[in-house]
């Protein structure tokens, strides 16, 4: 019978052996490589870098070394460049500018621009009210939305009447002329009375009254002029909107008036 080959086992004071020399050789893989770092020859890198730029285009715009490349270089420079512009975003000018506006400052700045347009309207038909004479009959006044001629009552109507009186037709005459100039302008026409009651067969209230009155402008502006009567409201505002004391004679003569509004072109009615 044949006897099997018994295999020596290998001695344990060899093992360790292997282990000991692998880890010398990559010591001394480790201290070579810190060494060839340490003594590395600038003027045989920069050929190297110049090889690579002609072999594979590594550095673009005809740059031969690291420091030139735009892909390192400038690269590096302009991530600088942004950290400092994220850094300053909303609080330089600059930013601060192409932010776009709030709700609040687009208001205001139309606004403005409304209450321009409405200056320079005033200014015109002031021109042309003291052109005609009218600067005492009229007076004149402006906000962002129009420009407001005012004319009194008393001189338009007799005492609780709505008719327009014989001798103040050359005034309503003039004052047409001028409104026909803004023909493209939406023209307002409201009138006031005083807190006096009234009740006629005609007039069953201030209300009626001043209705009929704005109504009675409207009607010679129509008539007269070539204004459209789809550019013309008119309504009667009663007792309810005073500009001055209605507990005095003085006060309730102004009170008792006729408002002509040309609103500008920027102006929502």
């Amino acid at each position: 019978m044949a006897k099997k080959q018994r295999e020596e086992p290998s001695a344990p004071s060899q093992a360790w052996m292997n282990t000991f020399a692998d880890l010398m050789n990559l010591l001394l893989c480790f201290f070579v490589l810190l060494f060839s770092m340490s003594t590395v020859d600038a003027q045989k890198f920069q050929l190297i870098a110049e090889s690579f730029s002609e072999t594979f285009s590594i550095f673009s715009a005809g740059a031969t070394a690291v420091g030139d490349g735009i892909m390192i270089s400038n690269g590096v420079s302009q991530l600088n460049e942004l950290d400092r512009y994220m850094y300053s975003m909303g609080t330089s000018a600059d930013a601060e500018s192409n932010l776009p506006k709030s709700l609040e400052e687009m208001m205001e700045e139309m606004e403005k621009e409304q209450m321009k347009e409405s200056e320079e309207l005033a200014e015109k038909i002031e021109e042309a009210l003291a052109e005609n004479q009218l600067q005492d009959e009229v007076e004149l006044e402006f906000t962002s939305q129009y420009v407001q001629l005012t004319l009194k009552g008393a001189v338009l109507f007799d005492s609780g009447r709505s008719e327009l009186k014989e001798e103040v037709m050359p005034t309503i005459e003039k004052v047409a002329m001028i409104l026909e100039r803004y023909a493209g302008n939406l023209v307002e026409i409201e009138g006031h009375t005083d807190n006096v009651p009234i009740h006629t067969s005609q007039y069953e209230s201030n209300d009626v009254l001043s209705s009929y009155r704005a109504l009675s402008v409207f009607d010679y502006l129509v008539a007269n002029t070539s204004l459209q009567p789809s550019q013309i409201k008119h309504a009667g505002r009663g007792e309810y909107v005073p500009v001055a004391d209605n507990d005095t004679p003085e006060g309730r003569a102004r009170n008792r008036r006729i408002e002509i509004k040309v609103y500008n072109s920027l102006s929502i009615q």
